[in-house]
Formats: C-alpha cells, structure tokens, sequence
C-alpha cells in the first residue's frame, strides 16, 4: 500500500511567544517492509534554525528554533511511503520464548540490540500486577508467537478504550487499576507485561490507515497518531502487535519512530519563552491512500 501522510500540530497562544525550540518525530523509518518515497517538515514562522539527525535508535528527529515574536505555530509532517505486510518465519515464532530473554540469554545473536528493550524506562515501571497479569500468557515453553499474541487479544478483551480514562502521564498501575485507556496506555502495558518476564519490546510510534465506513467518503485529517509495539524474535526480528485493535502490524501501518516508552518519540515536545496564560493545541493527521 502506499500512502500520502500529513500531521499538522497548530500551538496557539494567548499572548506572544519570544522563542521556541522544538524536536519533531515526524519523518517515517526506511524499513525492509517500508520505503519512504519522500518527506519534508516545516515550521511556520520560518525557524531561525533547523536541523535534521538520527538518534540513538535511528529514527529522524527534526530540530527547530524560532525567535520571530508569534502567537501561533504550526508543524507540518508530509511524507509518501509504500508499507508491507511483514513477514515472520515458522522457526522465528516458535521459538519457546524463555530463551528470547536477552538479559538472561546473552551469547543470542543479536541480543546485545534488544537489551535496552528489556529494561524498565521512566513511563513503564515493571510492577508486580503486569508480571503477574502477563504470566498467564507466558507458559512454560509456549512458542513466543502464540504467547504474547494471546497476551494481545486479553489486553484487548480485558480493557476498554476511554479517551478520558488516564491522561499523558498515567502509569502503568493507574491503567491496570481503571481497566482502560488509549492506543499509548495499551503499548505501556504490553511493555510492562513482556519486559517483567524478561522479554525486549519496544514502542512504536506512527499511524494507521483508516477505511471510512461503507458508503462514506474518507473525512480528510480525522486519523490520529498511533502505537503499538514490537517484541524481540531473535537476531534481528521483530513481531508488531498492536493491542488496541487486537491484530499483528501489516501494510496499513506506517512506522514513524521506536524507542523504550512514548517519552522518548512523542511527535512534538520543546521548550517556549512567553508570558502567555492560555493555549490551545490541535492536531490533524491524514493517511490517505496514493493510487497506482
């Protein structure tokens, strides 16, 4: 599939901003399963200076700084990308998954990049309740594929999604303790869950591309960001799940960047000088698709 994305965040202040600084996780990873025909990020007012990197997990940061007086600010993502489904090995999913631990397991190939993966990180704390809610699950021998995609589908079955459940800084016992979330609450418990018993998984940030219902026309900017996450198969594979949809990643997802929890690949954080009181922030995200 391939697909026109845009991502349009809009700050608006109530009172003039002197000076902003920014990093933006806005351009899509070139991947074996994804290709990135193009992209371009830009900042209205016109920065005084930007810049572009990769950072410690590969993925494209956008760096910007505006100093011209303004009371808005718009950051606008535009990228074309051609996604596949990924495809998984019989042996790479049934492996048992007690040796797929790379803290444990060091000598697997491979291990030493996953490792970062299995450790807690400062927006998923490995509480009891995860480990205890994960083991379920994670049966002695069980094959890594049947594992955590049954973890998946509870995840699914056993949380509701509520927009007004937790907010941008609940923790992982606060979604275990309300039974529901977002797309970003259901990944921290994924995490949560599979880094307890030991396993590597990452966060993915991106989109996924929506199909209107039958007879509607595709309302242009209603998608949203998205997140899923990734579980280590060994050497350098990786199994997407994503538990807010109950379903393995394939040709409508579009990655855009990975790292241990949301903090470390939110689309937009920075830093601004104002005396403002007030603002407002509105996202629009469109994914629609490019015909042959």
């Amino acid at each position: 599939m391939k697909y026109a994305v845009r991502h349009t965040t809009t700050y608006t202040y109530d009172d003039a901003v002197s000076d902003s600084l920014g990093v933006a996780y806005l351009v899509p990873r070139s991947l074996p399963w994804q290709q990135v025909a193009s992209y371009d990020v830009t900042v209205t007012p016109t920065p005084v200076d930007s810049s572009s990197d990769e950072d410690y997990y590969g993925n494209r940061v956008t760096y910007f700084q505006v100093t011209e007086r303004h009371q808005q600010l718009v950051v606008d993502g535009v990228s074309q990308v051609e996604s596949l489904t990924p495809v998984h090995t019989e042996e790479a999913l049934g492996r048992a998954w007690e040796p797929l631990r790379p803290l444990r397991e060091p000598a697997s190939r491979g291990a030493w990049q996953a490792t970062d993966f299995a450790l807690a990180s400062p927006l998923v704390e490995q509480v009891p309740a995860a480990h205890d809610y994960a083991a379920t699950s994670l049966t002695p021998g069980r094959a890594i594929g049947e594992a955590v995609t049954d973890l998946m589908h509870r995840v699914h079955a056993d949380f509701e999604y509520d927009k007004t459940a937790t907010t941008v800084t609940s923790t992982v016992g606060h979604i275990l303790e309300k039974r529901a979330g977002v797309c970003q609450d259901f990944a921290h418990l994924m995490l949560a869950c599979l880094r307890s018993h030991g396993l590597a998984v990452r966060y993915v940030s991106g989109y996924l591309a929506t199909t209107p219902p039958p007879g509607k026309e595709r309302v242009v900017g209603a998608d949203a960001s998205h997140a899923w996450v990734e579980v280590w198969l060994g050497e350098d594979e990786w199994l997407a799940l994503d538990p807010t949809n109950d379903q393995w990643a394939g040709d409508r997802y579009v990655t855009v960047a990975w790292g241990r929890d949301y903090g470390d690949v939110p689309p937009l954080k920075g830093v601004i000088f104002t005396e403002a009181k007030r603002s407002t922030m509105r996202v629009s995200v469109d994914v629609a698709p490019v015909p042959e």
